[in-house]
C-alpha cells in the first residue's frame, strides 16, 4: 500500500470495496454514500406537480412535461444554480444563501461589459449541479439558496449606485442570509463592504483576490474600480490592517495605490509569494491578518487574479496570475473559517471566450459555499437568529 492510497476503512467504514483510491478520491467516494437525497426527491415531486407528468412514452416517470428544476441543464430560466427566484426580497432571510446581482460597469477605466456579469454567471451556472465530488457536499441537500435578481443600479451615477448596493447588501446581511454578490466591476467593493460594516458591532476584515491593489483615492477624478479599498478602509470599523490582498502584480498597479497601502499598513501577497510559501501557508497568513480582532471577514474575488489565459472576459487581464487549481485551493482553505459573504467581480461576458470566465466565477462561488457547508458554517446560526 502506497502513501497515496487509502485503506477501505479510512473514511466511512464499510463503504469502500478496495484500497486503490487516492486519499481525496477515497474520501469523496465514501462521503457520497452518506449524503441524503430528500431535497432532490422534493424537487422531483414538485416538478411533477407543477410541470405535469411526462408523456406516456417517457419511461423515467420522474421527468415532468415542463422542466422544473436542475434538469436538463440546457433548459429553464436562468437563476444562479437554478435556485428559486425570490421576487419578494423581504423574504430573503428565509434562505440560507441569497444571490444578488450588481450589474454595473460605470467604474471601469478600460474595457466595460461587467454590467452583464450577473447574466453571464447565472447562464453558465446552469451547467453545474449542486454536488461536488471532491468536497463531498451536496448544496441542495445542505442549504437553501434564493436568487433575488439584480440591484437597480444607476448607469450614469456611481454614487447613487453605491447607495443602492449598500442598501441591498445591508438588507440581505441583516436578514441573516449569506450574501453572494455577482458583479459588476470592482468599484462595488466599497458599497458592499459598507453595507456589511453597518450591520456589525465590531470590525470587518477583507480578503481580496486581485492582480491590482485598488487602493488609490480617485482615478480619472472619480471613485472607480481602482479605488474601493481606499474608501472601504476609511470606514470606522474596517481597519486597513485587516485588508489582505492576494495575487497583486504585473504592469497595472498604479503607484498611488501602492503608496496608500504602504502608508496604511495593508498586507500584500504576490502570486510568487503564495506559490513559493505554498498555498496552505499563504491561506493561513491571509486568515490570520483578516481575522485579527475582527468580528467578520468579507471575501472579494476579482476574476483577473487568475492568469489572463483563463479569464479573457475581464476588463484588465494580466498575464502571470494564479492557475485555477491554485486559486480554488486558496478559496477552499479561506472558507474553512466563517465568512460574512462573497462578491465576485470583473466578469465581462462581451470579452469572454466560450464562457470560461463566467464558469470560473461560478466555480469560485460554489467552492466557497461547499467549504462553508463542510466546515459547518452554513447554514449559519446567524440566519436562524435573524428569523
Amino acid at each position: 500500500m502506497t502513501d497515496n492510497a487509502a485503506e477501505p476503512t479510512q473514511h466511512h467504514p464499510g463503504t469502500l470495496r478496495h484500497g486503490r483510491y487516492g486519499v481525496e478520491a477515497a474520501y469523496a467516494v465514501a462521503a457520497e454514500a452518506e449524503l441524503p437525497t430528500a431535497a432532490w426527491e422534493r424537487e422531483v415531486a414538485r416538478g411533477l406537480e407543477l410541470g405535469l407528468p411526462a408523456a406516456d412514452s417517457i419511461g423515467d416517470r420522474r421527468i415532468p412535461t415542463f422542466s422544473r428544476g436542475e434538469l436538463p441543464h440546457f433548459a429553464g430560466i436562468n437563476t444562479f444554480l437554478k435556485a428559486p427566484f425570490v421576487e419578494d426580497v423581504r423574504r430573503c432571510g428565509e434562505y440560507d444563501v441569497a444571490v444578488l446581482g450588481a450589474p454595473f460597469d460605470g467604474g471601469t477605466t478600460y474595457r466595460p461589459g461587467t454590467r452583464f456579469g450577473p447574466q453571464g454567471i447565472r447562464k453558465i451556472s446552469a451547467l453545474y449541479g449542486p454536488y461536488s465530488f471532491e468536497l463531498g457536499v451536496d448544496l441542495r441537500e445542505s442549504i437553501t439558496i434564493g436568487d433575488l435578481g439584480d440591484i437597480f443600479t444607476i448607469p450614469g451615477n456611481i454614487e447613487k449606485t453605491f447607495d443602492q448596493i449598500t442598501k441591498a447588501v445591508a438588507h440581505v446581511y441583516g436578514s441573516g442570509a449569506f450574501p453572494v454578490v455577482l458583479g459588476g466591476d470592482h468599484s462595488i467593493g466599497y458599497p458592499t463592504v459598507r453595507g456589511v460594516a453597518r450591520q456589525l458591532q465590531g470590525n470587518l476584515g477583507i480578503i481580496h483576490f486581485d492582480r491590482h491593489v485598488d487602493t488609490q483615492e480617485t482615478d480619472l477624478d472619480e471613485r472607480m474600480h481602482t479605488t474601493p479599498w481606499f474608501h472601504a478602509t476609511d470606514l470606522p470599523n474596517v481597519p486597513p490592517e485587516n485588508l489582505v490582498q492576494i495575487g497583486i502584480g504585473g504592469w497595472q498597479a498604479p503607484r498611488p495605490g501602492v503608496k496608500v497601502g504602504r502608508e496604511r499598513g495593508t498586507t500584500i501577497m504576490t502570486v510568487t509569494d503564495c506559490v513559493e510559501m505554498g498555498i496552505e501557508a499563504a491561506a493561513e497568513r491571509a486568515l490570520e491578518v483578516a481575522w485579527r480582532g475582527a468580528e467578520a471577514v468579507w471575501l472579494s474575488f476579482d476574476v483577473d487574479c487568475l492568469d489572463a489565459a483563463f479569464v479573457p472576459g475581464t476588463g484588465w487581464p494580466e498575464p502571470g496570475g494564479f492557475l485555477p487549481r491554485e486559486v480554488l485551493k486558496f478559496v477552499q482553505l479561506v472558507s474553512e473559517r466563517p465568512l460574512a459573504g462573497i462578491e465576485v467581480v470583473e466578469c465581462s461576458p462581451p470579452y469572454d471566450s466560450a464562457e470560461i470566465t463566467s464558469l470560473v466565477a461560478t466555480r469560485v462561488i460554489c467552492d466557497v459555499l461547499g467549504c462553508l457547508v463542510r466546515a459547518g458554517h452554513l447554514p449559519s446560526s446567524r440566519s436562524n437568529a435573524a428569523l
